[in-house]
């Protein structure tokens, strides 16, 4: 099973700012977006058939982004997903945002999901299910921290076009 998910979008007129740039708040679309095509097409977990048969679904917990460089009207751009933590409780996804020939990084986001019960409208737990599909893609990263992890993404990608 596929660990970190990959997607190509095209960036539309309206998600533009004046400059054609991608708006900042249309990133998080674009990644929520995309994240949940993904789980569907390669996990099989389409989260609204889930939230109807189970009565459970994830909230938006936090998110943590940095912009490095625009994305721009019309152009290709590669969204990268993986699930980089995960707890009975609690779920911590990577998603990057890439050039079309993924040589140049637009933006990194961490994005922490809460298991929620909508029929008692209170957190709840993954199932067991669940959690053997989260241990069997789970791509666990060094950083705690995600200053830290930026850090490390960006000094990676220096000393990849320096060699």
């Amino acid at each position: 099973m596929e660990k970190v998910l990959k997607t190509k979008r095209k960036v539309r007129f309206q998600d533009c700012d004046p400059f054609n740039h991608l708006n900042n708040s249309k990133y998080l679309e674009y990644f929520l977006n995309t994240r949940e095509d993904q789980i569907a097409e390669h996990y099989d977990l389409d989260v609204f058939k889930y939230m109807h048969t189970t009565g459970l679904s994830w909230v938006v917990a936090s998110n943590q982004i940095s912009y490095l460089k625009p994305a721009s009207t019309m152009e290709t751009v590669v969204i990268e997903s993986q699930l980089i933590q995960y707890t009975d409780n609690l779920l911590l996804v990577e998603m990057k945002m890439w050039n079309e020939n993924e040589t140049e990084l637009k933006a990194i986001l961490w994005i922490k999901f809460i298991p929620y019960n909508v029929q008692t409208k209170k957190a709840a737990n993954h199932s067991d299910d669940l959690m053997k599909l989260f241990q069997s893609v789970v791509v666990p990263v060094d950083q705690s921290i995600f200053e830290n992890r930026y850090i490390a993404i960006i000094q990676k990608l220096k000393a990849r076009t320096h060699a």
